[in-house]
């Protein structure tokens, strides 16, 4: 018996795009594009009656935006996949579209994108993040070694999105305790930007992604 193929719906609102994804997707004998969707309304009724494994999402909808679909498509069907196409390498939109449910988040503009590969790598459980939003050098050894429980903990909240000033309030700590703290994590781990330290932390399992 052969292998049950992947469902995928694409999600795009240039139909241009959608049709280089969806050509890329045809190559693939294990995948198969089950719809097409232009906006984030019409992402999530198609993705209720058509029940896709995965969604390629793309984040800059027009109406209702990509992070806002992510939502509502989990909210009727958790069990659903969300892949994050965007444009933006800044943290806060990586974060919010893990926050949102995403299980990957991955560049538009990236001349080796694999969307394949990436579909595949979701489906069998792992969270896939774009190289480029990270470092390469940020990657090479084990780095996390040196942390102390206490750096461990600062660096979830900073995951989280807390500033310093929430940090230390809610670890009864000072503001500037918790800025030499967030020094010595990135000096720790060779990182030089909180962008950069968030995507390191959640590849390596440093921090709980919820």
């Amino acid at each position: 018996m052969p292998e049950e193929k992947i469902s995928v719906l694409l999600v795009d609102d240039h139909s241009l795009v959608r049709r280089g994804f969806r050509r890329m997707l045809e190559d693939e004998p294990d995948l198969h594009v089950v719809g097409e969707a232009s906006d984030g309304e019409e992402a999530v009724k198609l993705a209720r009656s058509l029940a896709p494994r995965v969604v390629v999402m793309d984040c800059a909808l027009p109406g209702m935006n990509g992070l806002q679909a992510t939502r509502k498509i989990l909210q009727s069907a958790p069990d659903t996949l969300v892949l994050m196409l965007s444009m933006h390498t800044e943290e806060t939109w990586v974060r919010q579209a893990l926050d949102a449910g995403a299980r990957g988040y991955v560049l538009k503009n990236a001349m080796d994108l694999e969307l394949g590969a990436a579909i595949r790598r979701i489906v069998n459980g792992e969270t896939v993040l774009d190289d480029q939003l990270a470092e390469q050098e940020s990657l090479k050894g084990e780095r996390n070694a040196g942390l102390t429980p206490r750096e461990v903990e600062i660096l979830q909240l900073i995951c989280e999105g807390k500033s310093n000033k929430e940090i230390a309030a809610q670890l009864e700590l000072s503001a500037n305790t918790v800025a030499v703290h967030r020094a010595n994590i990135m000096d720790a781990l060779g990182i030089h930007k909180t962008a950069e330290l968030v995507v390191y932390a959640i590849r390596n399992g440093l921090v709980n992604v919820p």
